[in-house]
C-alpha cells in the first residue's frame, strides 16, 4: 500500500493538531483515526519518534502529568505552522485523496469477503439439501417430528450464540475504540447478506 504521509508531511499535521491545545500522544493517535474514518490509524512506533524530533527541534514542549506525557505547540511550532499553510492545506488534501482510496481499498476487502462468505453459505445449504435428499419421505414431511425439533432447537441457538459473540465483540471494542461509519455500513452488509442466503437456502 502506498505510504498514507509524504516525506515531512505527519510531522507538519502534528503540529497542525497541536494548535487546538495540548495533547497527549494517545489523543493524537486518535484523531489522527478520526480523521482517516477508522481507515488508517497510525502505531505509536510511528508517532511518538516523530514528536521527539519536534520536541527536539524547539517545535514542541511537554509536560508530565502522573504517567502520561502532554504534548503542546511552543511559539516557535507556532510560526512554523503559520510560514506553511498552504502546505498544510496540500496535506489536507492529500488526506482526503487517502481516505477515499483506502476507503475504495476496504470495500474491495469487503465484496473479497462476501463472496467468500456467500460460497460458504451456498456449500452449507447444498449439504443440507443432499442431506435432506437421502432422508425417508415421511421425515421431510411430517412436520415437527423429535428430529425436527432438535434440529430446530440447534439452529436457533447457534443463532443466538452468534447473536451474542458479536455483541460482545461490539461493546468490548466500542469500549477503547467508538465503532466507525465504515465498520457499522461493514456489521450492516455482511448481516444483510447473511440473512438473504439463509432465506433463500430455506426455501430450497
Amino acid at each position: 500500500m502506498p505510504p498514507v504521509f509524504a516525506h515531512g508531511a505527519l510531522r507538519l499535521y502534528l503540529l497542525a493538531l497541536l494548535e487546538t491545545g495540548p495533547k497527549h500522544g494517545y489523543e493524537l493517535i486518535k484523531a489522527l483515526g478520526d480523521r482517516f474514518g477508522g481507515t488508517y490509524s497510525p502505531s505509536a512506533g510511528t508517532i511518538y519518534p516523530r514528536l521527539a524530533k519536534l520536541e527536539e527541534e524547539g517545535l514542541v514542549a511537554t509536560e508530565t502529568e502522573g504517567r502520561r506525557t502532554k504534548y503542546l505547540m511552543t511559539e516557535a511550532g507556532r510560526a512554523e505552522l503559520d510560514s506553511r499553510r498552504q502546505e498544510l492545506a496540500d496535506v489536507e488534501d492529500t488526506i482526503s485523496a487517502s481516505v477515499r482510496r483506502l476507503a475504495d481499498n476496504l470495500r474491495e476487502d469487503i465484496r473479497t469477503n462476501m463472496r467468500g462468505l456467500r460460497a460458504d453459505l451456498a456449500a452449507t445449504a447444498e449439504a443440507a439439501r443432499t442431506t435432506a435428499t437421502t432422508a425417508p419421505f415421511r421425515s421431510r414431511t411430517a412436520g415437527y417430528t423429535p428430529e425436527g425439533q432438535r434440529i430446530l432447537k440447534e439452529a436457533e441457538l447457534m443463532v443466538q450464540s452468534f447473536r451474542d459473540d458479536i455483541r460482545v465483540e461490539l461493546r468490548q471494542h466500542g469500549a477503547s475504540h467508538p465503532l466507525t461509519p465504515v465498520a457499522l455500513e461493514t456489521v450492516r452488509a455482511v448481516l444483510d447478506q447473511a440473512r438473504i442466503s439463509i432465506r433463500n437456502s430455506l426455501r430450497n
